[in-house]
């Protein structure tokens, strides 16, 4: 298979990968442990790495995986 088969180029392929581990990054910081509170309320749903930092690694995942795609190969052969 020749190289210019491919639609993406290396550097596409490095960049997805890189975004699909934020995203899975994102998505792990999220989750939590099961709530150890009788009433089932625990407030550490509402700590800042769930609310604020999880989210913005995630959304920086989604945001580079569409860069990924849309970022134009660069052309080797001149």
């Amino acid at each position: 298979m020749d190289k210019r088969d491919f639609i993406f180029g290396k550097e596409n392929f490095i960049i997805l990968t890189v975004s699909i581990l934020l995203v899975i990054t994102g998505f792990w910081l999220m989750s939590g442990a099961k709530t150890t509170e009788e009433t089932g309320f625990d407030p550490a749903i509402f700590n800042a790495r769930r609310i604020i930092i999880a989210p913005i690694v995630t959304m920086t995942g989604f945001i580079l995986v569409v860069w990924a795609i849309f970022k134009k190969p660069k052309d080797e052969k001149k």
